[in-house]
């Protein structure tokens, strides 16, 4: 009796623990963000660069950035905040603001 609950109870745990690391998996760092976009259409823009670590690069500004429920994305700078919601399609990004506002991306080979 005793060895078919602690089967079970380890069975529920690797359950437990393979149901989280999924969970984990999609609403983790985005490893496609990671690298260098500019404005789509416009080949002299600035250059938004995506670190690995959580850091962003505006042109020469400096800043963080997070992810948040429902494809959210937070950038931070000395200056500001803004959250967008995040589209990843290959090499293509858009960040559309709380305002319905698109700013189009594609990323920089």
């Amino acid at each position: 009796m005793r060895t078919k609950r602690w089967i079970s109870g380890r069975i529920t745990l690797a359950a437990a623990i393979l149901i989280g690391l999924i969970l984990c998996s999609c609403g983790g760092p985005r490893r496609d963000l990671v690298g260098k976009w500019r404005s789509a259409g416009e080949a002299n823009t600035t250059i938004w660069e995506f670190s690995n670590n959580g850091g962003v690069k505006i042109g020469s500004i400096q800043g963080r950035y997070s992810f948040g429920d429902r494809d959210r994305i937070k950038i931070e700078t000395g200056s500001s905040t803004s959250v967008y919601e995040l589209e990843l399609t290959g090499d293509r990004m858009v960040l559309k603001d709380l305002r319905g506002t698109k700013n189009e991306f594609v990323r920089v080979k």
